[in-house]
């Protein structure tokens, strides 16, 4: 079976496209949706209330009649071929983008329009993004449009889209064509006007210029009072409100009966009222004008949850929380903190935000402890619409943030969320507890791929694709913390290990090489510099072993040679404390904290061209805190752990991060041979035969894997024993034997239903194996592969699985019958650039095997990279692939090829992951 383009359904049913929220480049909100028959009167008005000079750009002439006519065609949502989508605000459409397919295949005209009095504010802009992304689900993959020559503002528009355009002037008017294809350059332009329009929508809620707290009580132990407490106590230097109809005053703050009393719309609502009220009380803010809400009640049911949030959108308030812990803005012009938190946070530049109010709290004291403090700090709680996508961008331009930390239990939108992290992760460190890591089983699965794709597999491949530091707990966070915030990060593992104790270098050096670290063996010449400075007794092996005797000097000149040396990224310094240090005064930590430690230059000397402050961290075992920041002379810190363990994590989590920073953010490749249109085809017509989604027989398998031009061994299908036998005639290798493969509907594994036979010599053979599958299988039997037997290779495993939340993951490792039971695999989510596929085939232990080992010689990995790309590529192509499992895939010196193939489709819909709009 074949299937081309012509047989895929268009959708013409514009209804049937979801509205959805948006934000405007001033941080407004609008409604996208399709425009509706009962729109044409509001559309009439829409282009009745445009100035004859805007008239004549759209239409080419003042037309009053053409305007007329425009709106009963962007009604008309049976017409074949077109889609209308409006942006509509507060009930008043404000804009208006059509397209219509043209003669030319996948071709499609366009036209805009946006309100007089709201031009320059991302409108237009919006709206083709938004005809864009529903034109490629339709299959259309350019988009022209005619113009006047001189309608400036349009064309610019089309420029600065991020798509290729190209532009044909004929006389007064221009043809511009503009080509749909998803590139890099697209998404990024789409990312930065993403980014202007969340940190304009976010000003209300970090830098309100009034705020109102609703439901703040007299008693004391109400949790309004305790925010309205905080915002007075803590400072806040503008204009502060509560809303309390049994009083005028609170704590001397003015208080009004209700939010239409105040005597000005606040910018900021902070909502502590009981869960029933909650409704009608977002309602009277959005009617008063609020800007953005924080609402710390919790147990909303399902309807209260809803009710919230339509208010939110309907009015363009952006909301934090419901269930949450507040928010904070330490800026000294402002000192706003709106939580109810026993303490006021530190001034600082950590970001914080998080799920958890008890996880806020802990990262706050923490924070506090290490005498860092935070630039912002906001309580996501049940995250209904801010969340940390959204303080990822607003710390990378506030200008004050240079650390951020991330509680998240959940992510809305992974594939956005992971470009936003690639991006601030450059600029600064963003650190992670890895919530929600362990699962009670995995979950029941039919192939390989889905059994292997567990949700702690998929988090960590989020985190390290966009340069995330994950840690496994609070504690582990604020230790690595300590260390990126005070320390650059080690250009590589290498880490030499000084301590005035044996015992605790041993346990140091455990911790090290159970975290990755290597302690390399020191060069002679640095060993004689070592022992010409320490005390007699001294050992410079690594670790170097001080003794007890050394003093505070010959500890900092041990110190400063280690730091000097080329050969090592890190230096930790172990320290316990001594009599012999007691008794003569000295304070072994000026060794970790004077300057020559921290790579100065000496005294009198020029800093050497180029040279590289080493990372340096401390140990102390009778420290009190599991870390501490040393202050040094210079003005600096250096961390100091309580347990060498945390200090080797801690390490270890830099070290891969300044790894990550010295990769380039790599490319997703272009691939010959693929035919999208056609595959997206065949998985429309088989889903529409099979409603309820399934497993794609070897047939529809080996078609689908041809549209990605992924190799394939050779076969045949065969229904009877004699088609078997012609089959195995004409697929023969030099050697002679073929493979025979039952299968019927919800086959999973062959091996274990002894579904195959091997090294099938002969028409006998292969008849004798037929009969025995129809002997065993009667009733289920619909046919059997066919294929010659593959020459010895190296066994690998290729899948992909659609995670509902995450999007397509692809997983790579050892393939063959073991594969579920070594779980040799590695993952990365899709699309994979180059270096993500190079991270795959070298992350499994097998990898040795790939690369010769044994003596074998490589195996083909230009092939089995390819065989990755396309893999991922067909993910991004067809949401409807809901697994696909490559078991095995055999791969040799001279190729690498899919020995067997299963794929299941499921009927889901097209979701395009980088198109704004709001949860």
């Amino acid at each position: 079976m074949t299937y081309d383009e012509r047989s895929r359904p268009q959708v013409h049913d514009e209804p049937s496209r979801p509205q959805v929220h948006a934000l405007l480049a001033d941080g407004t909100t609008t409604c996208v949706r399709a425009a509706r028959a009962d729109d044409r009167a509001q559309l009439r008005d829409f282009y009745e209330e445009m100035s004859p000079e805007s008239l004549r750009l759209r239409f080419f002439a003042v037309s009053r009649r053409s305007a007329a006519q425009a709106a009963d065609r962007a009604c008309d949502t049976l017409r074949p071929g077109h889609r209308a989508l409006l942006a509509e605000t507060k009930g008043r459409i404000i804009g208006l983008a059509e397209y219509e397919r043209t003669d030319e295949t996948g071709t499609a005209d366009i036209s805009l329009a946006v309100a007089e009095d709201l031009h320059h504010r991302g409108i237009g802009t919006l709206l083709l993004e938004h005809l864009v992304s529903a034109a490629r689900a339709d299959g259309i993959t350019a988009f022209t449009a005619d113009a006047l020559a001189e309608n400036h503002e349009i064309l610019t528009v089309f420029a600065d889209l991020g798509l290729r355009a190209a532009r044909r002037f004929d006389g007064p008017e221009v043809r511009c064509s503009i080509q749909l294809d998803e590139e890099e350059a697209y998404l990024t332009a789409v990312e930065a006007r993403g980014r202007t329009a969340d940190v304009a929508s976010l000003e209300p809620l970090l830098r309100p210029g009034s705020i109102a707290v609703i439901g703040a009580g007299r008693r004391a132990g109400s949790v309004g009072r305790a925010v309205l407490r905080n915002l007075r106590t803590g400072g806040f230097t503008r204009q502060l409100f509560a809303v309390n109809p049994s009083v005028s005053s609170l704590m001397s703050v003015p208080a009004y009966p209700s939010v239409a009393a105040l005597p000005q719309a606040p910018d900021l609502a902070v909502l502590a009222v009981p869960a029933p009220a909650l409704p009608g009380t977002a309602e009277e803010c959005g009617k008063a004008g609020v800007r953005a809400l924080v609402v710390v009640t919790a147990g909303l049911d399902g309807a209260q949850a809803a009710e919230l949030l339509a208010t939110c959108r309907a009015y363009g308030m952006r909301l934090v929380g419901p269930n949450c812990l507040g928010i904070s803005n330490t800026d000294k012009a402002l000192s706003l903190d709106s939580t109810f938190a026993a303490r006021h946070p530190r001034r600082g530049t950590v970001g914080v935000a998080v799920q958890s109010g008890g996880v806020g709290i802990a990262l706050l004291d923490g924070v506090a402890r290490l005498g860092l403090g935070v630039s912002s700090f906001v309580s996501l709680g049940d995250k209904y619409d801010v969340s940390g996508n959204d303080l990822l961008q607003w710390w990378e331009c506030d200008g004050v943030t240079d650390l951020a930390l991330l509680h998240l239990e959940s992510f809305g939108n992974p594939r956005a969320f992971s470009r936003t992290a690639r991006r601030v992760s450059r600029r600064m460190p963003v650190l992670t507890v890895d919530a929600g890591r362990t699962e009670a089983g995995r979950r029941a699965a039919a192939s390989h791929t889905a059994a292997a794709a567990t949700r702690t597999m998929t988090r960590q491949a989020l985190f390290t694709q966009a340069g995330i530091t994950a840690a496994s707990t609070i504690g582990e966070l604020l230790e690595t913390a300590a260390l990126l915030h005070a320390q650059p990060a080690p250009a590589g593992h290498r880490v030499a290990l000084v301590t005035n104790a044996g015992g605790a270098g041993v346990l140091a050096a455990d911790a090290c090489a159970e975290a990755g670290l290597v302690l390399p063996p020191l060069p002679a010449g640095l060993v004689d510099d070592l022992l010409a400075v320490l005390p007699p007794g001294a050992s410079a092996a690594n670790p170097v072993d001080a003794t007890a005797a050394v003093t505070e000097e010959q500890l900092k000149k041990g110190v400063d040679l280690l730091m000097r040396h080329g050969g090592t990224d890190a230096v930790l310094v172990v320290l316990v404390p001594t009599a012999v240090a007691a008794a003569t005064g000295d304070d072994l930590v000026r060794a970790v904290t004077h300057p020559q430690a921290l790579g100065s230059a000496r005294a009198g000397e020029t800093p050497l061209a180029g040279r590289r402050s080493r990372t340096v961290a401390a140990v102390r075992l009778e420290q009190a805190l599991p870390v501490r920041l040393l202050p040094t002379t210079d003005g600096g810190a250096v961390p100091s752990y309580a347990d060498p363990r945390a200090a080797a994590r801690a390490l270890a989590h830099a070290v891969r991060r300044a790894q990550w920073l010295a990769r380039p953010p790599g490319t997703v490749p272009d691939l010959a041979g693929v035919e999208t249109r056609r595959a997206r085809a065949m998985a429309e017509s088989w889903l529409a035969a099979h409603p309820e989604g399934g497993w794609l027989d070897p047939r529809a398998c080996a078609e689908l894997l041809s549209c990605y031009d992924i190799p394939q061994l050779p076969w045949a299908w065969a229904e009877t024993e004699d088609e078997a036998a012609g089959a195995a005639e004409r697929l023969r290798g030099p050697d002679g034997r073929v493979v025979l493969k039952a299968h019927w509907p919800g086959l999973r594994h062959k091996s274990e239903q002894r579904a195959l036979h091997l090294d099938l010599y002969g028409d006998s053979q292969v008849r004798a194996a037929f009969r025995d599958f129809e002997t065993r299988f009667a009733g289920r039997l619909t046919g059997v592969v066919v294929q010659p037997l593959a020459a010895r290779g190296t066994e690998l495993f290729a899948g992909v699985v659609q995670d509902d939340v995450f999007g397509p993951l692809v997983l790579f490792g050892l393939g063959g019958t073991a594969t579920e039971l070594l779980a040799d695999h590695a993952a990365r989510l899709a699309p994979l650039t180059d270096l993500d596929v190079h991270a795959l085939i070298t992350a499994p232990r097998c990898a040795p095997l790939l690369f010769g080992h044994g003596g074998s010689g490589p195996v083909d990995l230009e092939g089995l990279e390819q065989l990755l790309h396309r893999l991922s590529r067909m993910a991004c192509d067809l949401p409807q692939l809901a697994e696909a499992d490559l078991n095995p895939v055999l791969a040799r010196p001279g190729g690498t090829t899919a020995l067997d193939v299963r794929v299941r489709l499921l009927p889901r819909a097209a979701h395009d992951p980088y198109l704004r709009r709001l949860r």
